[in-house]
């Protein structure tokens, strides 16, 4: 035990997507552009709909939110990603491992959330239109989103908690661009057996259960609108059909990464960046493209900025 804990890992090294320094500096220019297309296109969406009254619908509400935490949670992985891309420095502390994984976790899991969210407030907007006032008042909105915080505060806790019960006294070459709970958890000095199925069935679980909830409400709302076509109905559809393009693009990688235990199959860190680089990066254009409120305020507020 002693010769264990003498030997335990104090630093991970992130081996990112290629050695080669032409591709290095390739992806360092695709990942700055995408941060920064992150970064100014969901600030832009955040800024919109809190200086223009016409947005104040809790769908908007809802996308600000969605807006705040596609921020948050790029980043986690991407200023990290850049650094190590351009200085070549690998090396991540065990505690700076571990607080990556955790918010990652936290931010990921609260968009799940949020996106569920959403699409409640769609089927509710589309299937019980008296009621959608009542329903998605301000108070219920806010709260909605609290809960989806805490949802992700517990989800991230117990991934983490697992995590930091294992044993580290061997390898500690992660074979990806960040600290995440497949490619760490094969680094275990113990049978990782239990922990595993217990990692897939946390996050796995929630990216299906999530999944399999939108799902469903989108059918509702298909089977709603084809037995009542108007045109109304179809405007909402169409912002529906911009909330499908968005969960596609996080939940199918994440159910394929996370839903099964971490020795099946090897971990595709090229499929990881669809989940923590392009699925953010494409929502302000999704959202943003696919409803004219949206574009109209944006215009709106060009024309007023040139002003000053």
């Amino acid at each position: 035990m002693a010769q264990e804990n003498s030997s335990r890992v104090t630093e991970f090294i992130l081996l990112g997507l290629s050695d080669t320094q032409e591709l290095t500096i390739l992806f360092f220019t695709l990942f700055l552009l995408a941060y920064a297309m992150v970064l100014l296109g969901n600030l832009l969406i955040i800024v919109t709909v809190r200086t223009d009254p016409k947005l104040s619908s809790p769908m908007y509400f809802l996308l600000c939110n969605l807006s705040f935490i596609d921020i948050c949670y790029t980043s986690v992985t991407t200023p990290r990603v850049l650094v190590t891309l351009l200085s070549g420095h690998k090396a991540i502390a065990f505690e700076g491992c571990m607080a990556q994984l955790f918010f990652l976790h936290f931010v990921g899991s609260s968009e799940m959330f949020l996106l569920t969210v959403m699409a409640f407030d769609r089927y509710t907007a589309i299937c019980r239109p008296l009621h959608y006032t009542a329903i998605m008042a301000r108070g219920a909105c806010w709260a909605l989103v609290a809960a989806c915080w805490v949802g992700g505060f517990i989800h991230s806790t117990v991934q983490t908690v697992l995590m930091l019960q294992l044993p580290f006294c061997g390898p500690n070459t992660i074979h990806s661009y960040f600290c995440d709970v497949l490619p760490i958890i094969r680094l275990a000095c113990a049978d990782t057996a239990l922990t595993e199925w217990l990692m897939a069935s946390n996050s796995g679980l929630i990216s299906l259960g999530c999944f399999l909830v939108l799902v469903a409400s989108y059918a509702l709302i298909l089977a709603k609108v084809r037995a009542r076509v108007s045109q109304g109905n179809w405007k909402a559809l169409s912002t529906c059909a911009s909330h499908v393009m968005a969960v596609t693009l996080l939940f199918m990688p994440c159910i394929f990464t996370y839903l099964r235990p971490a020795g099946t199959l090897p971990t595709n860190k090229y499929v990881c960046v669809i989940y923590t680089i392009f699925s953010p990066m494409m929502n302000p254009l999704i959202y943003t493209l696919r409803s004219s409120e949206m574009k109209e305020s944006m215009w709106t507020l060009w024309k007023c900025c040139r002003t000053f």
